[in-house]
């Protein structure tokens, strides 16, 4: 009974998203603000009815409920506690059911934490996202239901994809999908205000926050899922240029895009229209994602489904929402404001520069994705885009944007100095440069290219060390005030510091394991030793060896270095009892920030085992990159700039009310604490005139 009762208020949802897509919109036109209250309380309301529906198919795969076909067909009573848990989104119906939870989250985040922002503007907001939330309910009902039952309940469910049986795809999914998501409040802020015609640097301060947190959750959902495909496949690789890895990678770029554009509306008043269009298309290129992975007109390991039905509704989704938001955006923009002028030189100058290779190389990358797909509809001809295309094109690109970064933060607003920021930044050029030459050299082989791009990598973390250097005044004045100047530095200006950091690390990685890298591929029998990055590995011999759910064959090693033991590594072969399905574990080990990394093959006729091994230097930097990058979007979402939007219905009643004599002190838009001075010669009985009142 508890399944019906899940889908009943899973439809009780739909009818509440339906409510909160109409009735604050109507009162947001009529300013009547007993319709705009519907908003909040009707998307916590639909939060709850959603997640307690989530809640009910959780608990049909915990205790293995065969009776419902979405656990019999992705579930197994022998199967692991954890694995029942990320189970529920290990498939497509699950899947969508996290999505439908995360979008919904992030509207009573929007309803709870939005209590600051203008009545119209939230309405319009929430009404938006209830918009997108019924869409996707009416796809779950009509062509994706969890909640269907099998008439004759069978006694073993068909276990989850053993590919999927990981810590891994546990995380990585609920990660993505709060990046993907989350870009969903930036779209709804931008049609809002396009739907009031009105646009502002308070705007801009409104919907920055929304971006940095769906840009580090997506950082940090690709991230996992570069590394379990590097661990789980057995491939020895942690990015293929997969279809669906580029699906994930767009929305990351354009994000990246949209998170300086804001700055730039923020600080300047700048840009204004650009990045209302990149607000749009970053959810947009996250709907296009969702149609790829769950439409089967792509074929990868990520795909959930091959049902044209699915993916006809969620294209006629994806043409709603992104043609009528782009409709909506042609019809509108004309009437916006341009926004402040700036010298080509200057802070905005570099943002800019930013935002043009950022939304290049993301036109880069959906061309390379579509393209094969475009020409087979129209020739019927099959044509792979590969990695050699992403590299060269998308490599290239990425050159000038990463020996631009440093100079961007050290640039000063409106107008800038190139000469003095060069002055500046020669020093950490240079030891970017010596250290480069050490690596190369120390690892004595590789392409001497290879120098610029660890070069490159080594210039971003230094350049993001001089931007808080000489914002502390390092060597100019006392230890006591330097600590001083760092403690009163805003949390943001760190944040930005450590995301650039961030990058240059993963670049460094990029660069070491492309070029440094050694892979050697072995038939191997017990006793036989190979010999690869300074290392020789020892094979030990085959055994046998059980799990819950699987069997492994497992291949034993002994690594030395100079003849000493240094670590007992294994690769193992597994099978899992339902679906007898082989996968390969993986053997790695970690020096440092390098791996060793050994996977096994089939045996051959004369009983020898097939061996590859890889040894792959600063290949860590890759990850441990891409979490610094997030710790930066985290410390950033920390500061307390970012996180007030506008002063609170109250406090601006208070300031209406209270009598002033002399100057008035009005808060900037967005709440800023520092105010506009403006003198008046209104004594304090006269009150304010209506223009300011």
């Amino acid at each position: 009974m508890i399944i019906e009762i899940g889908h009943y208020t899973l439809v009780l949802a739909l009818a509440a998203s339906v409510i909160v897509s109409i009735v604050p919109a109507v009162g947001a036109r009529k300013r009547d603000l007993s319709f705009m209250d519907v908003a909040p309380i009707g998307s916590i309301v639909l939060f709850i009815l959603v997640a307690f529906s989530f809640g009910v198919l959780t608990y049909a795969h915990v205790v293995s409920d065969f009776s419902v076909r979405n656990v019999w067909e992705n579930s197994h009573s022998l199967m692991p506690l954890a694995y029942k848990y990320s189970g529920v989104w290990g498939n497509h119906e699950g899947s969508m059911m996290l999505w439908l939870l995360i979008l919904t989250f992030f509207s009573a985040m929007v309803a709870t934490f939005g209590s600051n922002l203008p009545d119209t503007l939230r309405a319009n907001v929430l009404s938006v996202q209830a918009w997108i939330s019924a869409a996707f309910i009416l796809f779950i009902l009509l062509t994706s239901n969890p909640f269907i039952r099998i008439a004759m309940p069978p006694a073993e469910g068909r276990e989850l994809n053993p590919v999927l049986q990981d810590v891994g795809l546990a995380i990585h999914p609920p990660l993505l999908y709060l990046g993907y998501v989350g870009f969903s409040v930036c779209f709804s802020f931008a049609v809002a205000a396009l739907m009031e015609g009105r646009i502002d640097a308070a705007w801009a301060r409104w919907v920055r926050p929304w971006t940095l947190a769906a840009w580090t959750f997506l950082t940090l959902g690709i991230a996992m899922g570069s590394y379990w495909a590097y661990y789980e496949l057995g491939w020895g690789g942690w990015w293929f240029w997969d279809p669906v890895e580029n699906a994930s990678f767009m929305p990351w770029l354009a994000g990246t895009a949209l998170l300086h554009s804001a700055v730039v509306m923020e600080k300047r008043e700048a840009l204004k229209i650009w990045t209302l269009l990149l607000a749009i298309l970053t959810f947009s290129l996250s709907l296009l994602g969702t149609f790829l992975v769950r439409s089967g007109v792509l074929t990868s390991v990520h795909a959930f489904a091959s049902d044209p039905t699915r993916g006809t509704f969620i294209l006629v989704i994806l043409l709603t929402f992104v043609g009528g938001s782009l409709s909506l955006f042609a019809f509108r923009a004309p009437g916006l404001t341009a926004g402040g002028l700036f010298a080509p030189i200057s802070r905005e100058g570099a943002l800019v520069v930013n935002n043009l290779i950022l939304t290049v190389c993301c036109g880069t990358v959906l061309t390379g994705t579509l393209y094969p797909l475009v020409l087979e509809i129209l020739t019927g001809d099959k044509i792979s885009v590969g990695a050699p295309f992403f590299n060269m094109t998308f490599g290239l690109l990425m050159v000038p944007l990463l020996l631009a970064v440093p100079f961007g933060p050290l640039l000063a607003w409106k107008r800038g100095d190139l000469l003095g920021v060069l002055q500046r930044l020669y020093g950490a050029a240079a030891l970017a440069l010596l250290l480069a030459l050490a690596i190369f050299y120390a690892e004595h082989r590789g392409p001497v290219l290879s120098v610029l791009g660890l070069a490159a990598g080594l210039f971003l973390v230094f350049g993001a060390v001089a931007d808080l250097w000489f914002r502390a005044g390092v060597g100019k004045v006392a230890a006591p005030v330097v600590l001083r100047r760092l403690k009163g530095l805003p949390r943001s200006a760190f944040g930005t510091a450590l995301a650039h950091a961030g990058l240059g690390i993963t670049v460094i990685g990029i660069v070491a394991v492309s070029t440094f890298a050694t892979e050697r591929m072995v038939e191997m029998r017990p006793g036989a030793t190979v010999e690869t990055g300074g290392y020789t590995i020892e094979f030990q011999g085959m055994s046998d060896a059980a799990g819950p759910n699987f069997k492994d064959d497992r291949g034993s090693f002994i690594v030395q270095e100079d003849g000493e033991d240094v670590a007992d590594v294994w690769s193992s072969k597994r099978v899992y009892n339902a679906h007898q399905m082989p996968t390969t574990e993986a053997g790695i080990v970690t020096f440092g920030l390098s791996q060793l990394y050994i996977s096994l093959g089939d045996f051959t006729h004369d009983g020898a085992i097939v061996v590859r091994i890889w040894w792959k230097p600063f290949i860590l930097c890759i990850w441990f990159g891409a979490i610094v990058m997030a710790v930066g979007g985290i410390v950033s979402l920390s500061d307390r700039r970012l996180r007030v939007g506008a002063p609170t219905r109250r406090a601006k009643l208070a300031k209406a009310t209270t009598p002033i004599a002399g100057p008035l002190a009005f808060p900037l838009p967005g709440g800023d604490p520092e105010g506009v001075r403006i003198s008046s010669r209104f004594a304090p009985d006269q009150g304010l005139p209506g223009a300011l009142g």
